[in-house]
């Protein structure tokens, strides 16, 4: 039987261009054992597979997997399918995934999700000299495990520019990491704008009482079966 896969582009930059390609799947055509090889079929470096809400409903559950993996928590399959739901008329107020509960909103254009930096991976984090050194790192370099690669691009304006490899989930370079923006986000313990990969945007909030924000803006791509 074919399954339907929406299609958003997450974390763009204002004339939406880059940004993560995220597939969004409806849990009930999919069994729970089958998603990962369908998630591995679609080859996104995320899909997630949701079970619809009923309109007026507060939340809605999720489940999101690599091409090898299943994933508690990551930041742009969230923040697209808080997206899709509110662009779709069923917004939600929370999205349950396996790490806990990730609070959604919409601000103007962006929208955000908020999560604990502990339900996001562990990544190595790697602090560059320059933009330059980012840019010119060379992904097969790095072995197993999550590296995050960043450098200042305005300190003033809390500004950085990134990159993440993490190979061995099956994703040699990720465009836009919201997960990793948590956690960046967390160590310097300050909201940032971060521009990763290509030029994909990702905004950020910081509180100390232990909750980080990320958001973005996202853009549908043409849906199709497999």
């Amino acid at each position: 039987m074919p399954i339907h896969v929406d299609v958003v582009r997450v974390f763009t930059d204002e004339r939406g261009h880059h940004g993560n390609p995220l597939g969004i799947v409806d849990s009930s055509t999919v069994p729970v054992e089958n998603r990962q090889s369908v998630a591995a079929k679609l080859k996104y470096s995320e899909t997630i597979f949701v079970e619809l809400p009923a309109p007026g409903a507060e939340y809605a559950h999720a489940q999101i997997f690599t091409p090898t993996t299943e994933l508690p928590f990551a930041g742009h399959p969230t923040v697209g399918l808080s997206w899709w739901l509110y662009e779709r008329g069923t917004p939600v107020r929370s999205l349950e995934v396996p790490a806990g509960s990730v609070a959604t909103r919409r601000s103007g254009a962006l929208t955000w999700v908020r999560a604990k930096p502990e339900w996001a991976p562990e990544f190595s984090l790697y602090p560059m000299g320059s933009v330059r050194e980012v840019e010119a790192a060379d992904p097969k370099k790095f072995g197993p495990g999550h590296h995050y690669l960043w450098a200042w691009t305005d300190r003033v304006e809390h500004s950085i520019r990134s990159r993440m490899f993490a190979p061995d989930i099956g994703i040699t370079e990720d465009e836009a990491t919201g997960a990793a923006a948590v956690r960046i986000t967390d160590h310097l313990r300050h909201a940032l704008l971060i521009t990763q990969g290509r030029g994909s945007q990702l905004h950020t909030t910081y509180d100390p009482a232990g909750w980080v924000e990320v958001g973005g803006l996202v853009r549908p791509e043409k849906s199709h079966t497999v």
